[in-house]
């Protein structure tokens, strides 16, 4: 599979220029435009996943643990399949991809469902992967457990979501408008992968060049997917020692300032140019603004920071930059969100830079998984009991 995407490289690129044309004609936004095109420097990440993937152990058959009953019974828990997953998501052709190669790599069947506005490129991954298993040793069985749903049509969508006789989870990425359909119209169980409203909290006992480094990575790297802050929450302690440099350093980086009350005054006050910022509205705390732009807000200590983020967070991601051990532990202990970071940047919420390999994604639902998903994610267990004649009385 990953040989097969370099190979068809060229085409994979040129069917992903039609998709792209489309979207910047139908003048759709420049975040969702970066997650949907693909280069050759993309593609080579994605047969680079897959390789990882081919790396990690299999779990399937796997003992988790095991103990044995006063009566003698040997009773253990082994790694299992979930069964077939349905993968529902939008503009990222590379989930193609990475779902199919994790969802191969633990036992699973997979249905493919990507978005109408990337239909092109996921047919030509989709090719790509399927020439790549026919040209390998696996059985035919398994390479039809790979399906892909070839189709525009909104109806599909609704239809895979009833065929519960037949699949066994849904996991829908994508925004809220999917999120919400999907959860409404599915008879079968649904994994979230919701939007990212991730902040960065600053205490003041942070060292000024990490708090600069942490925000500014967290905030500008990549601001189209999920994992970049939307939000810098600044203790009280923090003001003084850090909140007119980081206003500056994020207004020299291009970066809007939704600023609250106290952080507007600051702004003022110090002479930041107002044309990087402007008051922010309630609406912008709890937004994935996926952009160029940051809500900033202040607060008065750790407790009222968590309960911003129980607020208006999504359950994803939430760093704190502090060199207070015991402020980094309760924060650890008291936010509610499926990956918490302890001075570093929430772009560190990624299956890949995790050691999971690729990721399937991150499901911000507490089912049997809360995070990125990998392959130990696809699993379930079943109890498996070894006895020398028991019986029950």
């Amino acid at each position: 599979m990953a040989k097969a995407l370099r190979q068809q490289q060229q085409q994979i690129v040129a069917a992903n220029r039609e998709d792209v044309e489309r979207a910047r004609a139908g003048a759709l936004e420049a975040s969702f435009i970066d997650r949907l095109e693909l280069n050759p420097k993309r593609i080579e990440m994605m047969a680079t996943a897959i390789e990882e993937v081919i790396a990690l152990p299999d779990p399937i058959g796997r003992v988790d643990k095991s103990w044995r009953r006063p009566n003698g019974l040997k009773v253990g828990k082994q790694r299992i399949p979930l069964g077939v997953i349905g993968i529902i998501y939008e503009a990222r052709p590379n989930v193609t991809s990475d779902a199919a190669a994790l969802c191969l790599k633990s036992g699973n069947g997979v249905m493919l469902k990507g978005g109408s506005d990337a239909i092109a490129s996921n047919r030509a991954v989709f090719r790509a992967l399927r020439a790549g298993l026919e040209a390998s040793p696996l059985p035919k069985n398994a390479i039809d457990a790979l399906a892909f749903v070839d189709t525009t049509d909104r109806e599909a969508v609704k239809e895979m979501l009833s065929f519960d006789a037949y699949i066994d989870v849904i996991i829908p990425r994508g925004g809220k408008g999917l999120i919400r359909f999907v959860s409404e119209h599915s008879r079968i169980p649904v994994i979230k992968h919701d939007e990212g409203v991730c902040h960065v909290v600053v205490d003041g006992s942070a060292p000024a060049r990490m708090v600069d480094e942490i925000v500014l990575n967290s905030k500008t790297q990549r601001v189209s997917v999920c994992n970049a802050a939307e939000a810098i929450v600044f203790l009280r302690s923090a003001v003084d020692p850090h909140l007119d440099r980081v206003l500056r350093k994020l207004g020299d980086a291009g970066v809007k300032l939704h600023l609250c009350p106290q952080s507007l005054e600051h702004a003022q006050n110090a002479g930041i140019d107002a044309s990087w910022y402007a008051p922010a509205s309630p609406e912008d705390f709890g937004r994935e603004f996926l952009a160029m732009e940051v809500a900033i807000r202040v607060v008065a200590d750790l407790d009222a920071a968590v309960a911003h983020i129980d607020e208006y967070g999504s359950r994803h991601t939430e760093s704190i930059v502090t060199n207070d051990f015991e402020q980094a532990q309760q924060f650890v202990d008291l936010v509610d969100s499926s990956c918490v970071m302890v001075n570093a940047s929430t772009r560190f919420a990624d299956g890949n830079q995790l050691g999971l390999g690729a990721e399937i994604g991150i499901s911000t639902t507490r089912m049997h998984a809360y995070g990125p998903m990998g392959i130990e994610e696809l699993t379930t267990t079943k109890f498996v009991v070894f006895g020398s004649g028991q019986t029950r009385t």
